[in-house]
């Protein structure tokens, strides 16, 4: 038990510094530094591709949307720590901004994400009774998404 503490610990420790303009916004809560593939921890957001209904019913990019706000959030100096890795080998990250404010946070607080873990219910409660972002309307759950897209493809591939 304190052996995962101390690597839990370690990986906390380590945090890398840019400028936003040194992050590559790949949808709404994954990055790239370089090489390196981040997401974003404690957060789902929709994919890149995804489409929701705004209250109207009318459909829309809600994936685009996501990207481009996390894209204005990245804007200026960023602090991100990394806390390990994902099971698709991404590194697990925090980020803030140089004004102090939680990235992830802010997607939850601002709709365009969804809490992951119990760190941001109390934000997305918030988010979906102003109806903000994604809880303007209807949309389908990130996971669920991804998930049905995945057998999609897989259905595709064994009929070729």
């Amino acid at each position: 038990m304190l052996g995962k503490f101390l690597l839990y610990a370690f990986f906390a420790m380590v945090s890398v510094a840019k400028a936003a303009e040194n992050f590559n916004v790949v949808d709404g809560d994954s990055l790239e530094a370089g090489s390196e593939r981040l997401r974003l921890m404690n957060i789902d957001a929709p994919e890149f591709f995804q489409k929701c209904y705004d209250a109207s019913g009318w459909k829309y990019l809600c994936g685009f949307e996501a990207t481009e706000h996390l894209k204005r959030l990245m804007q200026g100096q960023v602090r991100c720590e990394r806390y390990g890795k994902d099971r698709y080998g991404r590194s697990l990250v925090e980020c803030w901004r140089a004004d102090g404010m939680n990235i992830g946070q802010e997607m939850v607080r601002s709709g365009w994400a969804m809490a992951y873990s119990e760190k941001y219910q109390a934000d997305e409660r918030q988010a979906r009774a102003l109806k903000k972002g994604i809880w303007k309307g209807k949309f389908m759950r990130p996971e669920l998404y991804r998930g049905l897209r995945k057998s999609h493809d897989a259905l595709k591939n064994e009929k070729r």
